[in-house]
């Protein structure tokens, strides 16, 4: 009989799998079309899709944001492939005028990060962390892209950051920047404040009306980088997905769904329920208007269970 908790794992790395030659040889990729919303005085933010990442969105799930500057265009998050990254680009010179000539990316994900080759003659900043982050999981990430989203990853490749990015404020072509290194979504989080809009650009530290997900999450050190962006003063927020927030509403929303979910993840392992039990339990009324909540719920058992068991119930036997 199999056990139930084999049953959710597998059904976790479904999406994952990898269809027959076959079959995935009569896919094909549409055309990426971002489009970009003004938010301020030089700065645009594109919208990602409010889904999970699948074949149906090419990955283009993530918001980037572009900022124009005497020295090029700057560009945070360059999306989930060399295409996008393309498309990206061309969007920025069309805004601009200029072609991009930095690219900051707040973290290892491959939504955010594998663009990045679209963009040779820029300097592409991140993190100490992520650079790491990326060269050690960027393989594995790259082959599960390519499973999935096959056509649309056409000629993308893992670039990794050549440039570190540190706490402290930076000035490119006349635009005014304050980096922010933090951590919880991932081991590295970079997000940045533009001081000439007041825009936060807090990356995956931050979800609106989305469910946040966890792949490398840690809950301490995540609530710590909510309460800093919190405190930090700005007129708005772009989160890392879902839609641009001008009232504070998206930190208190994300820091309240990780209360939550670490409460109930902890009392569904205490109380004995198995991962499939603890992926079906209810979520909250207040989180109804969030995309994907059971979607990421049950990925962050998957995520947080083996730890936590490890936690509360720690071998005996030496």
């Amino acid at each position: 009989m199999i056990e139930r908790r084999g049953l959710l794992l597998g059904a976790l790395a479904l999406p994952l799998a990898a269809a027959p030659f076959a079959a995935r040889a009569e896919l094909f990729a549409g055309t990426y079309a971002p489009e970009a919303t003004p938010i301020g005085d030089g700065i645009w933010m594109v919208r990602g899709a409010d889904e999970a990442l699948g074949f149906a969105n090419g990955g283009a799930i993530a918001n980037s944001v572009i900022m124009a500057s005497d020295a090029g265009a700057i560009i945070v998050d360059s999306g989930p492939s060399l295409a996008f990254g393309a498309a990206l680009g061309a969007l920025a010179r069309r805004l601009t005028g200029q072609e991009a000539r930095r690219v900051y990316i707040t973290h290892l994900h491959p939504d955010h990060s594998f663009g990045n080759g679209a963009f040779p003659e820029a300097e592409i900043h991140a993190l100490p962390g992520t650079r790491a982050e990326l060269e050690r999981d960027g393989s594995g990430f790259s082959d599960a892209m390519y499973r999935m989203l096959h056509g649309w990853m056409a000629g993308t490749e893992v670039i990794l950051p050549a440039a570190a990015a540190a706490e402290g404020a930076v000035v490119f072509g006349g635009r005014s920047l304050r980096l922010l290194a933090l951590s919880g979504h991932s081991e590295a989080d970079l997000a940045i404040l533009d001081e000439t809009s007041g825009t936060l650009i807090a990356g995956d530290l931050v979800f609106h009306d989305r469910a946040p997900a966890t792949p490398h999450a840690a809950f301490a050190p995540w609530q710590a980088a909510l309460a800093r962006l919190a405190a930090t003063p700005h007129r708005q927020c772009v989160p890392g997905h879902g839609p641009l927030c001008q009232t504070g509403a998206a930190i208190a929303q994300t820091r309240d769904w990780l209360a939550w979910l670490e409460t109930a993840l902890r009392e569904a392992v205490a109380g004995g329920l198995d991962m499939a039990e603890a992926a079906n339990q209810p979520i909250p009324a207040r989180f109804a208007g969030m995309a994907a909540a059971r979607y990421e719920l049950t990925r962050s058992v998957s995520h947080f269970y083996p730890r936590l068991e490890a936690e509360l119930f720690p071998r005996i036997d030496g």
